[in-house]
């Protein structure tokens, strides 16, 4: 019984290469030398294949089965080691699917793919940009870095890594050399607002070396901090409670309009802000006005400029890039017209 068990335990470690070169070998041997015994009952090599392989998985249909007794012994030494490895083979493979759905869950795993959205530090902000992200674009995909232990989470296209995101390795298990840009939450998990800043720096810090060309928004706790990340190559800064104080206040002093503001930063109903491409036929941006809002879309802004209502016969640069305010079903039959 001990010599058995201690059999059983070193085949459970057998290389999964290895078994799987094993089995395929002992298939495939197995078959030549059944059609050599037997080429009047199986007439074909395939056919001694296709007996070797409902044999070994105990399938055994019964329409190729040899006849004389070489055949025999080497379909009974089949029933012995042929089955067991097959059972072996199939295990490693159950317990490898196994352990890479350990390894995704414990945030272990590198994420391949390119173009993705990095979110760092999970919190229920942090969630709410998940979600909000998902349903922006069907086809993101969101890796979220954090020191927890369990994919905080998982659902289909948000990937997890674990770790400290100071790290390059970890930063570089979220691929972030490819990453299309990155936001880093404050840790809510630190009291100290002081040090919560300080490792919101220490984060983007490590991006900017990792990955300068990769577009990184930062959550800050204190206005004053500001200052200190313009060392770093930031592209915005978000303060932490700076959304909610002002609309707060314009709650206050103009009454019904924050469903507005509301529309504006979530993309679950209502109007929303969407960049459109520059079409050549357009001169000034009283042009684009024009046609767009005839499409039902209202032209706001060139990047960060939103005085361009009051300039519509400036020629629109070369650079530009347009913000309208439209709907799902308004931009996407916009933006086929122009394909």
């Amino acid at each position: 019984m001990q010599l058995f068990l201690k059999l059983t335990i070193k085949l459970l470690r057998l290389n999964h290469y290895f078994v799987v070169f094993a089995t395929l070998l002992l298939v495939l041997v197995s078959s030549t030398i059944a059609f050599l015994l037997e080429p009047g009952t199986f007439g074909h090599w395939f056919n001694a294949l296709w007996w070797v392989m409902t044999t070994v998985a105990t399938v055994g249909y019964g329409d190729y089965f040899p006849k004389t007794v070489p055949g025999k012994v080497l379909a009974m030494l089949l029933y012995v080691f042929g089955i067991g490895l097959l059972s072996l083979l199939i295990g490693k493979i159950i317990d490898s699917i196994a352990e890479l759905q350990r390894r995704r869950e414990g945030g272990k795993l590198k994420f391949q793919g390119q173009g993705h959205i990095i979110v760092i530090n999970w919190s229920k902000k942090a969630q709410l940009a998940v979600e909000d992200l998902l349903d922006s674009d069907s086809k993101a995909a969101i890796i979220i870095i954090d020191n927890s232990d369990k994919h905080p989470f998982d659902i289909p296209r948000v990937h997890f890594v674990s770790g400290d995101p100071t790290s390059v390795d970890v930063l570089e298990q979220a691929n972030l050399q490819k990453a299309r840009s990155a936001i880093i939450f404050a840790d809510p998990r630190i009291d100290d607002t002081s040090l919560i800043d300080g490792k919101s720096l220490l984060i983007a810090s490590s991006i900017e070396q990792a990955a300068p060309s990769v577009h990184t928004t930062v959550e800050i706790v204190l206005e004053k901090h500001i200052v200190n990340f313009r060392h770093v190559q930031v592209n915005d800064f978000i303060l932490s409670h700076d959304a909610v104080s002002r609309l707060a206040v314009r709650s206050a002093l103009m009454e019904g309009n924050v469903d507005i503001f509301m529309q504006l930063l979530s993309r679950k109903y209502g109007e929303d802000v969407f960049e459109i491409a520059v079409d050549p036929s357009w001169s000034t941006y009283d042009d684009a006005f024009q046609a767009l809002l005839r499409k039902g879309a209202t032209l706001i802004a060139d990047r960060a400029d939103m005085s361009i209502n009051r300039k519509l016969d400036t020629p629109i640069p070369a650079d530009a890039r347009l913000f309208v305010i439209s709907n799902d079903e308004t931009i996407s039959k916009i933006r086929s017209e122009k394909r």
